[in-house]
C-alpha cells in the first residue's frame, strides 16, 4: 500500500506575519485623524441647528402660526403666522420635482443602460456637468429672459418652478446615476437569461434595487431647492396673503418671507425670521423621513 500524498507546499494556505507596528500607529493615526475631522464638521451644523431651535421653537409653538398668514399686519406687530409661504414653498417645489424627478431619471438610465461611450452620452455628460454648477440667479435670469422677457407670461410661481427645475435636475442625474452603477451586473444579466427584455429588466430589477438611493438623491436635491432665494425674488414678488394661482400672482416662500424680514428691525421681524427657518428645516427633515419609510416599502425583498 502506497502512502498517501503529502500536499505541496503551494497550494496550502498562505501564512501572514503579525502586522508591524508602524502600520497599527499609521493606521490609529488615520482614524483619528478622520475621527477629529468629522467632529470638527459636526460642530457648527450642531450650533446652528441648536440656535435655530433655541430661538425659532417658542414662535413655531404660538397660535396661528401654522394656520395663518401675515396679511394685514404692520411689520412690527406680533402675531399671525406663515401658512402663505409654508403653501408656496411646497407648492413650487412639488412642480418642481413632477418635472424634474421624470426627467432626471430618464437621463440617467440613458447613461447607464444605453448611452455607453456615444458622443451623446458624452455631450449629456458635459451638459449635466454645466449644470450642476450654474448659480441659482443664473437659472433664474434665463428663465425670466425667456418665459417672461420673450414669450411675455408673467411672473409667478410656476416660472419660480421652471427656474427650480435647472438646478433640481443635474441633481438627480447624478444622484440616480451613480446609484444604477452600483447595481451588480448578475442581476442584469439573470434577468436577460430568462428571457427578459431590457426594458422590463430595467423597470422590474434595476431600478426597485436602486430605488432607496434614488429616492435619498431626489430628496437631497429637492432640499437644495426649497433653500433657494434667487429664483423667487427675480420671477416673483413676495406677498403676505396665500394665492392659489401658479400662473399669475406675487406668492410667498419660506426663504422669501426670510429675506423680506431681514429688512424687519423689529422683534417681530426676528421672531419671523428664526420661525421661518425652523419651520423649512422640519419640513426637510419630514420629507427625509417619507424618503426612508418609501424605500423601505418600495425596496426589492429577498424571498
Amino acid at each position: 500500500m502506497s502512502a498517501p500524498a503529502t500536499a505541496d507546499s503551494s497550494t496550502t494556505a498562505p501564512t501572514f506575519a503579525g502586522i508591524s507596528a508602524s502600520r497599527k500607529i499609521r493606521n490609529s493615526l488615520a482614524t483619528v485623524l478622520v475621527t477629529a475631522a468629522f467632529l470638527l464638521a459636526l460642530v457648527p451644523l450642531v450650533w446652528v441647528l441648536y440656535t435655530v431651535f433655541a430661538r425659532g421653537f417658542t414662535v413655531i409653538l404660538s397660535a396661528g402660526w401654522w394656520s395663518q398668514s401675515l396679511s394685514g399686519l404692520l411689520g412690527r406687530q406680533q402675531g399671525g403666522g406663515v401658512y402663505h409661504a409654508i403653501y408656496g414653498t411646497l407648492i413650487t417645489s412639488l412642480v418642481c420635482a413632477v418635472v424634474s424627478v421624470p426627467i432626471g431619471m430618464m437621463v440617467a438610465v440613458y447613461l447607464v443602460e444605453y448611452g455607453g461611450r456615444t458622443r451623446l452620452a458624452r455631450t449629456t455628460t458635459f451638459m449635466v456637468d454645466i449644470l450642476t454648477g450654474v448659480p441659482s440667479i443664473v437659472a433664474a435670469l434665463f428663465v425670466y429672459a425667456l418665459w417672461i422677457a420673450i414669450l411675455g407670461f408673467p411672473r409667478s410661481a410656476l416660472a419660480v418652478s421652471f427656474a427650480l427645475v435647472m438646478l433640481m435636475v443635474p441633481v438627480v442625474i447624478r444622484s440616480t446615476e451613480e446609484m444604477l452603477k452600483i447595481v451588480p451586473d448578475e442581476l442584469r444579466e439573470a434577468s436577460y437569461a430568462l428571457g427578459v427584455p431590457k426594458w422590463k429588466t430595467i423597470m422590474r430589477v434595476v431600478i426597485p434595487t436602486a430605488l432607496s438611493g434614488i429616492l435619498s438623491g431626489t430628496m437631497l436635491a429637492l432640499a437644495r431647492v426649497m433653500g433657494e432665494t434667487a429664483p423667487v425674488l427675480v420671477l416673483v414678488a413676495y406677498a403676505p396673503f396665500i394665492n392659489y394661482n401658479l400662473f399669475g400672482g406675487n406668492m410667498a416662500t419660506l426663504p422669501l418671507l426670510m429675506t423680506v424680514e431681514r429688512n424687519n428691525p423689529t422683534d417681530a421681524g426676528a421672531d419671523r425670521i428664526w420661525g421661518s427657518a425652523l419651520t423649512l428645516i422640519l419640513i426637510i427633515a419630514l420629507l427625509g423621513v417619507l424618503a426612508t419609510v418609501l424605500s423601505r416599502v418600495f425596496a426589492v425583498k429577498n424571498r
